[in-house]
């Protein structure tokens, strides 16, 4: 409507529905504005009486004929558009997820053997797959060549913790979650949700059930569930980084450990937003309480789960700043050693809005940085054409040949590298040395 177009915004509260009969609270303020009732919000004119907001922008209230009064206030309108922002959010921080995870791996001098393509073919989740080739075309190949890789090619580790190790498996579940409730959503927003519904080629009013809120309060519960797992996840790589006994990097990512406290007070922050998220992902949907005197006996409680999950998408990407900022602190100690090209890049974007640590300063504003990048996806834009690149340009994987690996018989095959040149010719490359499993 005009209103919308003008950006004169009605004030809804974001508590007070139940999620069945729609969001009878929340729309009703939504539809109060339009009537030229209630408070308004516009830019130039700030909070005031929706009649005056309206007439400063020459808007007439509307008015309605019959029976769309309750097609604008009986509907799941309220859980969908929280819940499609959440999923917006979540999009958009999970892609960088695996982005901060390959950097965490690449400076704790972990391997990429675990995301070989064959062991992902066992299982056959799409989620896992995405990651897993994510992380082997962000960490050390024969397109993108990383000196930390190589330092620690002969070292005597057997295997990574589950937090690096397991990436593809952990923030693959993520994606296809966020699939999932995508396609709910979409569903929900493309859906007639109103009460009584009107089936005008049959001329008949039937009182139905599509204003029930369980598909979106549903698919809202598992998408802060599945994200969270994102930041506990990245919680437990932080304390990996600023633990020297697990690093072999300096306690707390810091020089003079005894003077300056690092990044430990900003573990601290990432273990509360984890903590904090854990009671947040207690499902809204499977709670109920009857209303309207009996009639509407069973209730989607939607609307706070997808606040919920909001806040739960929100609190991940202050996480995921921290461990990116801690990362980015602990190459610094590995230097003049170079990772990457494609991580040397999100190094290079982070160190434009944000220096490294030499001592202790104040940090918030460099976590609030970050989380910016994140929240403008400039860390997934920094590595986005080097994926598609190596995509299209190395056909066949790299696997490196560790001491600590093992074969079965008389070990593995040697097979022929073929790499594309820009003319999609391919000309012969090295033969892969032996492969072990880790």
């Amino acid at each position: 409507c005009g209103a919308s177009s003008a950006s004169c915004l009605p004030w809804v509260p974001e508590k007070g529905t139940v999620g069945a009969s729609g969001d009878l609270a929340p729309l009703s303020h939504l539809a109060l504005g339009m009537l030229g009732e209630g408070r308004m919000w516009s830019p130039s004119t700030g909070w005031g009486d929706a009649k005056y907001v309206m007439e400063s922008h020459n808007l007439k209230p509307i008015v309605l004929g019959a029976k769309e009064g309750l097609a604008l206030i009986n509907g799941t309108q309220f859980i969908t558009a929280i819940g499609t922002l959440a999923l917006s959010k979540a999009e958009n921080i999970v892609r960088q997820c695996d982005v901060v995870a390959a950097l965490t791996l690449e400076v704790m001098k972990g391997t990429s053997r675990a995301f070989d393509s064959e062991v992902m073919a066992l299982r056959h989740h799409k989620g896992q797959k995405l990651v897993a080739e994510r992380l082997r075309a962000l960490l050390h190949s024969d397109t993108y060549p990383s000196e930390i890789a190589e330092s620690h090619r002969f070292c005597d580790r057997v295997q990574d913790a589950y937090t690096l190790r397991c990436c593809p498996q952990v923030h693959g579940v993520v994606h296809d979650t966020i699939d999932f409730v995508r396609s709910v959503l979409i569903d929900e927003m493309n859906a007639a949700t109103d009460n009584p519904l009107v089936l005008s080629g049959r001329g008949e009013i039937i009182s139905a059930g599509n204003f029930h809120g369980e598909y979106p309060a549903k698919a809202c519960d598992f998408l802060a569930i599945a994200v969270h797992e994102l930041a506990s996840i990245s919680e437990r790589r932080i304390e990996r980084l600023v633990n020297p006994a697990l690093s072999e990097l300096p306690a707390f990512l810091v020089k003079e450990g005894g003077l300056n406290s690092g990044f430990m007070i900003a573990h601290c922050t990432a273990a509360s937003l984890v903590s904090e998220n854990k009671v947040l992902c207690h499902p809204a949907s499977v709670d109920s309480l009857t209303t309207s005197a009996g009639t509407e006996d069973h209730v989607s409680m939607g609307g706070f789960a997808a606040r919920k999950a909001l806040t739960v998408v929100e609190n991940v990407e202050y996480v995921i700043a921290i461990e990116l900022l801690a990362a980015c602190q602990a190459i610094e100690f590995l230097r003049p050693l170079k990772t990457s090209a494609p991580l040397e890049e999100v190094i290079k974007t982070v160190r434009a809005v944000v220096g490294s640590w030499d001592e202790d300063r104040y940090m918030a504003p460099a976590i609030d940085a970050v989380r910016e990048l994140l929240k403008e996806g400039k860390i997934w834009h920094a590595v986005r054409h080097h994926i598609d690149h190596y995509t299209h340009s190395q056909s066949i994987e790299t696997r490196v040949f560790s001491p600590t690996m093992s074969f079965v018989g008389s070990g593995p095959p040697k097979l022929q590298r073929k790499r594309k040149n820009s003319l999609n010719q391919t000309t012969p490359a090295k033969q892969i040395r032996s492969a072990k499993k880790n």
